[in-house]
C-alpha cells in the first residue's frame, strides 16, 4: 500500500508540482491551499506524513504542525515545514517539525527527505 502524504500550500503552482511530484514517486498525495482544512482532512486521510508551507493564509505552517503533534492520532506523524521565510531553523524546530526544507528547494531535495521520514 502507498504511503499517503498530505501536502499544505496555499500557492496553487507549488502545490500542484508538489502533488505531482510526489504522486510520480509512488504516494498517495492529498493536497489542500486551505489552512483551516488540514486537521480534519488527516482525520479523514491518515496521512504517514504531512507537508506544511510555514506561510500560509490565515495560519502558519508551524501553528498547523503543533496541532498535529497534539492530536493523539497523529503525534508521531512526521512533519516537514518549508518557507522562504527562515533565518534561523530553531525558530521552525520549536514548533515540532521533524524536517525543514528551505525555499526555493529542488524537487529531488523533496522526494529524499519524505523518504528518509517515512
Amino acid at each position: 500500500m502507498a504511503k499517503r502524504i498530505l501536502v499544505l500550500d496555499d500557492n496553487q503552482d507549488i502545490l500542484d508540482i508538489v502533488h505531482e511530484t510526489l504522486t510520480y514517486e509512488d504516494f498517495e498525495v492529498q493536497s489542500t491551499p486551505s489552512s483551516d482544512k488540514v486537521i480534519s482532512l488527516a482525520e479523514i486521510f491518515i496521512p504517514d506524513l504531512v507537508i506544511l508551507d510555514y506561510r500560509v493564509a490565515g495560519a502558519n505552517g508551524g501553528e498547523i504542525c503543533m496541532q498535529i503533534k497534539s492530536h493523539p492520532r497523529f503525534k508521531d506523524v512526521p512533519v516537514i515545514i518549508y518557507s522562504a521565510y527562515i533565518n534561523d531553523n530553531s525558530e521552525l524546530l520549536a514548533y515540532g517539525c521533524d524536517a525543514i526544507i528551505n525555499k526555493p528547494f529542488d524537487l529531488s531535495e523533496l522526494v529524499e527527505k519524505v523518504n528518509s521520514l517515512i
